[in-house]
């Protein structure tokens, strides 16, 4: 979907240093060794006796789940293939084993007590049109609708006037620019068009100025930190959310502007103390700055469309728990008018990360497996959660879940996560209570997940402004380990705080 936004020159430039990178280290062997280290632990697992792996009433469909999710968690760690490529044989493998559609040797022979409950092949191929799905989808197509009738320029040159041209407003104007755009478009793309707009700021800066890494430090931190604020921002949100809301679990029924409502302010305190501590460790010598943001809108009747669509499914977000209509729903709305009035063509429509929603529904896959298969509960009775600190599970969930996000895909470690500690919360939610929750637990792996941000690889933000050669890989560790930490504590306390007084 990036080819239509501006710096997409960025992302093709980062996408082909990585190819080329692939090409010249020979990585044959690495890759095929990750993959037997990845196979090799789902198979041992797969054919081990059930009664070797300590769990009393195993069955061999949730022995099989258990081999399963080693192997993604293993092939998304080691990242043997892309992350959406593991998701989607996560997929495949469930529907083969553990589904009511399952091959017939994986069955035939063995009594239905052993064997134990299928998963509903349904299910699982429902997870690729999930209504988080969906969500995605009107997210996507609102950013593409943006960029074709002007408005992303538009919004970028009226948003940033306001702050004037001395530079450390200046900086705090890109700051919360990039931070805005990245609640409702792709973090990536954000960080594309933004550094675009910044390369002629970038120009007439002091050529041995720190400012220059300040402004180009800003991007990525906004991009990442941005998206925390809506549930589309980041997929690790929507991940997070479903397991909030599923109505055969937690049942929270969090909205989207319920979610704004906590998660906005929170996510403009962190903007906030990002622009303090870039000015603080990047200060300019050049203490005023001019912009020049080129571009024009667009005033035909479709793009005039495009902005009153743009505004109204905005608002209908912010507003479900007023309208009664579900986020989910309301996100199909602009889709099916830019589709009916040709601002969206069939060429858009295959431009869509279909990577990123692939991603996602192998996360919803798994959990539905752990679920419908009573792995779930299994591991609920014979896993003594409720006897674990409430603290010790919480700091512990949130360190992990950084240290996992700076090293792989955010989607992936929430993915992993999410799942996992939803469990475990249902089974302590007594002891939990005293610390916000089990919400306390699933928002913290979405919060940890968008602050992971301490190496170029970390997310694509980092990567597309760490190839522009201004920073230098311990300046993006220090702001990052910083940001982390703070970005933590705040975060944390907040949900503690929120769900003592039951707001969430």
């Amino acid at each position: 979907m990036f080819k239509i936004f501006p710096g997409f020159d960025r992302v093709e430039a980062y996408h082909e240093m990585k190819k080329a990178k692939r090409l010249a280290e020979n990585r044959t062997f690495s890759r095929i060794l990750k993959l037997a280290v990845s196979i090799g632990a789902m198979l041992a697992i797969w054919v081990l006796p059930t009664e070797c792996l300590g769990v009393e009433g195993l069955t061999l469909i949730q022995q099989r789940t258990i081999a399963i999710f080693v192997f993604a968690t293993l092939m998304w760690v080691l990242e043997a293939i892309p992350a959406w490529t593991t998701s989607v044989t996560v997929v495949v493998l469930l529907l083969l084993s553990v589904s009511d559609s399952s091959l017939w040797f994986f069955t035939e022979g063995i009594d239905a007590e052993t064997l134990g409950k299928a998963v509903k092949y349904k299910s699982i191929m429902h997870c690729f049109a999930d209504p988080i799905i969906m969500l995605f989808i009107g997210g996507f197509i609102l950013a593409i609708a943006a960029t074709k009738s002007g408005l992303d320029n538009f919004l970028a040159r009226v948003m940033l006037k306001p702050f004037g041209t001395q530079s450390r407003f200046v900086l705090l104007g890109f700051i919360v620019v990039t931070g805005t755009f990245s609640m409702f478009l792709s973090n990536t793309a954000t960080a594309a068009m933004m550094l675009t707009f910044l390369t002629p700021v970038l120009k007439a800066l002091p050529a041995d100025g720190k400012g220059k890494i300040g402004l180009a430090m800003a991007i990525p931190v906004a991009a990442n930190v941005g998206g925390m604020g809506t549930p589309i921002g980041t997929p690790p949100n929507a991940i997070a959310l479903k397991y909030l809301n599923d109505p055969e679990g937690l049942n929270l029924n969090i909205g989207f502007g319920e979610w704004m409502a906590f998660m906005l302010p929170f996510t403009i305190v962190v903007l906030i103390l990002s622009w303090m501590l870039l000015l603080r460790l990047f200060p300019f010598k050049q203490k005023t700055i001019v912009l020049n943001i080129e571009g024009e809108t667009k005033k035909d009747w479709r793009s005039i469309v495009t902005y009153i669509t743009f505004a109204i499914t905005i608002l209908l977000w912010m507003t479900d728990k007023f309208t009664g209509v579900s986020s989910n729903v309301v996100a199909m709305v602009p889709v099916a008018v830019f589709c009916a009035i040709g601002v969206i063509t069939k060429r858009d429509l295959e431009e869509i990360s279909w990577s990123v929603l692939w991603m996602v529904a192998g996360g919803f896959a798994l959990g539905v497996a752990l679920n419908e298969t009573n792995l779930a509960k299994t591991m609920i009775e014979v896993i003594p959660f409720n006897t674990w600190s409430p603290v010790a599970m919480i700091i512990g969930s949130g360190l992990i879940c950084y240290a996992m996000a700076n090293f792989i895909s955010h989607t992936a470690t929430a993915a992993l996560l999410v799942p996992i500690l939803a469990i475990a919360g249902t089974s302590m939610a007594e002891n939990l209570s005293s610390l916000g929750g089990v919400s306390t637990l699933l928002i913290g792996v979405a919060i940890g997940s968008s602050l992971a941000m301490v190496l170029p690889i970390s997310t694509p933000p980092n990567a597309l402004a760490h190839a522009t050669g201004l920073i230098e890989q311990k300046d993006m560790q220090k702001v990052g380990l910083i940001m982390g930490f703070i970005g933590l504590v705040l975060g944390y306390s907040m949900l503690i705080m929120l769900g003592k007084f039951g707001f969430i």
